[in-house]
C-alpha cells in the first residue's frame, strides 16, 4: 500500500493533536494508493485503545462509495508505544481485506501497516 505524503502529514497532525489519547480513522483510496484520511472520533477517549462509533463507520463507507474510493486500511495512533499491533489490536483485526496502519509518536514518528489474519501479522510495510 502506498500513502500519499500529504495524507501522512494529516495523520501526524491528527495524532499529535489528539494525544495523549489514541486517534483513529480509515485510509481511503483506489488501487493500492491511499489518497484520503477519513478521521473518526475515538469514542473510548483513551490513550491505550480506540473504538469507532458504528454511525461513523457507515458514514465513512457511504463517503467512500460516493467518491469512488475504497477503504484500504483502518488506522490508529500509539501515542506512547511502538508502531506494532498490541494484543488487543490483533484480537480486533477481523477484516482480512484491509490493512491495519499504526502511527507511533513513541521515540520519533513511525508509520507501519500490517495485514493481519486470524490474529497474526502476516505482512508488514514501513511507510515512515
Amino acid at each position: 500500500m502506498k500513502i500519499n505524503p500529504d495524507v501522512i502529514q494529516q495523520l501526524i497532525r491528527q495524532a499529535q493533536q489528539d494525544a495523549p489519547n489514541e486517534t483513529c480513522g480509515y485510509l481511503l483510496g483506489t488501487g493500492d494508493t491511499v489518497t484520503e484520511n477519513y478521521w473518526m472520533e475515538n469514542i473510548d477517549h483513551s490513550p491505550e485503545h480506540f473504538s469507532f462509533a458504528p454511525k461513523d463507520q457507515f458514514a465513512a463507507l457511504k463517503y467512500a462509495r460516493a467518491h469512488g474510493l475504497r477503504i484500504l486500511a483502518n488506522w490508529h495512533s500509539h501515542p506512547a508505544s511502538p508502531s506494532r499491533p498490541s494484543q488487543e489490536d490483533l484480537r480486533l483485526a477481523n477484516d482480512p481485506g484491509i490493512r491495519y496502519a499504526i502511527l507511533s509518536l513513541h521515540e520519533g514518528i513511525h508509520l507501519n501497516s500490517f495485514r493481519i489474519l486470524n490474529g497474526e501479522v502476516v505482512d508488514k510495510e514501513v511507510h515512515l
